[in-house]
């Protein structure tokens, strides 16, 4: 089943009764350059994310909407894929317009349902519901295939490489080279494996791809999720999805939420491996290289944000993956 696009936002917040637009500070764990806006309609709210090639780094450092492409939200929106999510997932999206070079995401206003920022631990409970619902999200496309163009390896492991600071001056990327420095003069071995890759990832896709596949949402952190009252689960920010192995979306989780978590890195992997099984996926042989894959996967992403016993837990857990892949 295909979502209809409008090419005006007028034309789509004209379905939903008379409208303006206010200006909206974004939320503190948006880190890309996307504007938002605030559609109020009576005395509802919607949040308005306006996506563009030109003013967003992620999406440049993605290659996502490059040579005049259309952004891979809305190819997937177009698809149909939000609308064949589980239940338990709810992307809060109304509706999407394009006029060819900016995409604007009219999106349910879910902010009292969103994990609070900060620094506290999320509530056990609540992230162990987040990972019985990222693999039921796995189990439900389980052998997916993308057919459709969406995020490949190399846009999602490479993001981070320092060369990106050469043409992002601005924002998150200018930390990427002295990120990767820090964790060179502590780890260089690993340092230099994980920047190899991150220059050139097809070692890893060949790899990766000899596990099982589905699609991943790609950004499973805090700052994208939250609780509704009957318990589903509120996910946001379309912009990394595409096929992987199901543990690419837990590596993600482990590396970006890594200061929030309730228990440990260890549990939280066992927590979503049973999560898996009462799907109905079986995670006998492939598991392991598979979780080997991921977790280096997550490294090049964000390891240059590391350090301390942090850093310490990951050059343990991905330098001899990452070196066997050379």
């Amino acid at each position: 089943m295909t979502s209809p696009v409008y090419d005006r936002l007028d034309d789509l917040l004209d379905t939903l009764g008379a409208w303006r637009l206010e200006p909206m500070d974004k939320h503190v764990d948006s880190l890309s350059g996307a504007p938002f806006e605030w559609a109020v309609v009576g005395d509802r709210r919607y949040v308005v994310k306006h996506i563009a090639h030109d003013s967003d780094w992620l999406m440049r450092a993605l290659h996502d909407g490059a040579d005049g492409a259309p952004p891979r939200a809305l190819i997937a929106w177009r698809a149909g894929v939000h609308a064949a999510l589980p239940e338990c997932l709810d992307p809060v999206i109304v509706g999407m317009a394009y006029d060819g070079k900016r995409l604007s995401q009219v999106m349910h206003d879910a902010g009292t349902t969103l994990v609070p920022p900060g620094d506290a631990p999320v509530p056990r409970e609540q992230h162990r519901r987040f990972l019985d619902h990222m693999a039921a999200l796995h189990a439900a496309f389980w052998g997916f295939t993308d057919s459709l163009g969406l995020t490949t390896p190399q846009d999602r492991y490479g993001f981070a490489h320092p060369r990106v600071a050469e043409r992002e001056t601005e924002g998150v990327p200018t930390l990427f080279p002295g990120g990767w420095a820090a964790v060179r003069a502590v780890a260089p071995e690993t340092a230099d494996l994980a920047l190899a890759l991150a220059a050139d990832a097809s070692p890893l896709a060949r790899a990766m791809a000899d596990g099982p596949q589905t699609f991943v949402h790609g950004d499973w952190k805090f700052g994208n999720l939250g609780s509704h009252p009957d318990g589903r689960t509120v996910l946001l920010d379309w912009a990394w999805h595409g096929q992987a192995p199901p543990l690419v979306d837990l590596g993600w989780y482990l590396a970006v939420n890594c200061d929030r978590l309730p228990e440990s890195k260890e549990d939280t992997i066992e927590a979503y491996r049973e999560a898996l099984e009462r799907h109905g996926v079986h995670t006998g042989e492939w598991w392991s290289r598979q979780l080997d894959l991921a977790l280096l996967g997550a490294f090049l992403q964000l390891g240059w944000s590391k350090s301390d016993g942090e850093l310490a837990w990951w050059t343990d857990r991905v330098t001899s993956t990452a070196a066997g892949l050379r």
